[in-house]
C-alpha cells in the first residue's frame, strides 16, 4: 500500500473469467468486500454455484491505512503456497484494497503440479483484476463537531471555505455536524474549527 491518501479497490464485481491448463479449468472472480462477513458471504456463493469444482482458491485484502490492513490466502485443498499465495501476489501487484479475489478449479484428469498450478492460479487472478474496474479513491477521516446554534454561521462559513462534506447533522439549540475530510487536508481543517470558542471538534474511529 502507499502512502499517500488514495488507495485503489473495485466497487462492482468483475465479470467471470476462464483460464484452461491441461484439461482443468480455472474461474477467476474479484468481488469488492467490506468485511469477512463480505467475504464469507462471497465465498459460499461461488461455492454454491460451483458445487462440483474441486477447489475455491482465493485471497482477500481489507483496510485502507498501512498499519490497518488485514489480509488472508486460503489453497482450499491445493498444495501449501501453490492457490492463495499466487492470488494475493496479485493482488500486491496490482495495489488494490477492499477486495476478494477467488479462482475455482475444475481438475480435468492431468496434474499441474506445484509450479503449475502457481502459475495457473497467478494467471487466473490476473484475469480477473484485467476484467475489473479499479478505481482510486480518498481516505477520508471523519469529524465530530459540536456547537451551539448561535455558532452556526461560523462553522458554516468553514465548512463552505473548505468545501467540505457533510455526513449527517443534527441542528437544534446544541448543534453536531458530522464531516469528513480527505486525510492530507484533515489536520488543517481540525486547526480551524479548533480556532472557534465554543466549538469542539473530535475524530471519529473507523
Amino acid at each position: 500500500m502507499s502512502t499517500s491518501d488514495t488507495y485503489k479497490t473495485i466497487t462492482k464485481p468483475s465479470e467471470e473469467t476462464l483460464f484452461k491448463e491441461k484439461k482443468s479449468k480455472f474461474f477467476s472472480y474479484a468481488i469488492p468486500v467490506q468485511s469477512e462477513d463480505d467475504v464469507k458471504l462471497a465465498l459460499e456463493t461461488l461455492r454454491n454455484q460451483h458445487s462440483s469444482a474441486g477447489h475455491c482458491c482465493y485471497a482477500y485484502q481489507l483496510g485502507t491505512h498501512p498499519d490497518k490492513i488485514r489480509y488472508r490466502a486460503n489453497d482450499d485443498g491445493e498444495p501449501n503456497n501453490s492457490a492463495g499465495m499466487p492470488i494475493y501476489g496479485q493482488i500486491q501487484s496490482y495495489d488494490v484494497t477492499n477486495i476478494l479475489i477467488a479462482v475455482v478449479r475444475y481438475f480435468g484428469g492431468v496434474k499441474l503440479g506445484v509450479g503449475g498450478l502457481i502459475s495457473a492460479y497467478r494467471t487466473g487472478a490476473q484475469m480477473a483484476l484485467d476484467a475489473s474496474h479499479i478505481k482510486t479513491k480518498t481516505i477520508n477521516v471523519s469529524y465530530l463537531i459540536t456547537f451551539d446554534y448561535k455558532n452556526m454561521n461560523k462553522v458554516m462559513r468553514i465548512i463552505k471555505e473548505k468545501n467540505l462534506k457533510i455526513v449527517d447533522q443534527t441542528l437544534e439549540l446544541d448543534c453536531k455536524i458530522t464531516i469528513s475530510v480527505r486525510q492530507k487536508e484533515a489536520s488543517k481543517v481540525e486547526a480551524s474549527f479548533n480556532s472557534i470558542y465554543e466549538v469542539s471538534i473530535k475524530e471519529l474511529e473507523d
